[in-house]
């Protein structure tokens, strides 16, 4: 596989989820604040353990992509492409994830203050945009240039960059709600049957959290 064009469809899934999650949490902390979901202590804590670690993916993304991927655009694409914006929205992000996880614990702490929950919901919806803004301009510009210019084995590189570190029974169920079944089944087909076989592993303790978050 390392010899044929690079495969986009597993970092199209990741924008996908991390976009989607941003505004699906920024969504359930206003119901929150405004009292239309009520926030039990086992509510609030699952939300906090939930965005911790949607923080650290997000913070882990970003960094692959300053420390392999942006490089190999550099060597191979040069003048062709532009990564300033990127990078400069990289360095917005990381004081926001900062903030979202000290938030998201102060509600853990005290899961009757709405205003802590209004705090939180404001700083995820300022993620989701932040993160649709700056996925919709990487998917456009830079793409392209990853398709032209990066070869399979490159590739390769950042995908295993970007898996190193992540936690499997956060990020495998996340794929399969964000991704579409054609999406999905190419998934499939590029991991083999161990794919199908965490998913079934992971899948239920992921649906129990999901449950306690979103009801």
């Amino acid at each position: 596989m390392t010899n044929s064009a690079p495969n986009l469809v597993g970092i199209t899934v990741n924008h996908r989820s991390m976009v989607g999650d941003a505004r699906r949490f920024a969504q359930v902390t206003r119901d929150i604040a405004d009292g239309r979901v009520p926030a039990t202590p086992a509510r609030a804590k699952a939300v906090h353990r939930y965005l911790s670690t949607l923080c650290d993916g997000i913070h882990h993304h970003h960094r692959a992509e300053d420390d392999v991927l942006w490089p190999i655009l550099n060597a191979t694409a040069g003048a062709e492409v532009d990564l300033a914006e990127l990078t400069d929205d990289h360095a917005q992000l990381d004081p926001l994830l900062e903030r979202i996880r000290a938030q998201a614990a102060a509600l853990a702490a005290a899961p009757a203050d709405r205003a802590a929950a209004a705090r939180l919901a404001d700083s995820l919806a300022t993620l989701r945009d932040l993160l649709a803004e700056h996925i919709e301009d990487e998917e456009r510009t830079v793409f392209p240039v990853i398709r032209r210019y990066v070869s399979g084995a490159q590739w390769q590189q950042v995908e295993t960059a970007v898996r190193k570190g992540g936690k499997l029974g956060f990020e495998l169920p996340r794929i399969e709600r964000y991704a579409t079944p054609a999406e999905l089944e190419e998934l499939y087909r590029l991991a083999g049957p161990v794919l199908r076989l965490m998913l079934a592993a992971v899948r239920p303790g992921f649906l129990r959290r999901e449950r306690l978050i979103f009801g």
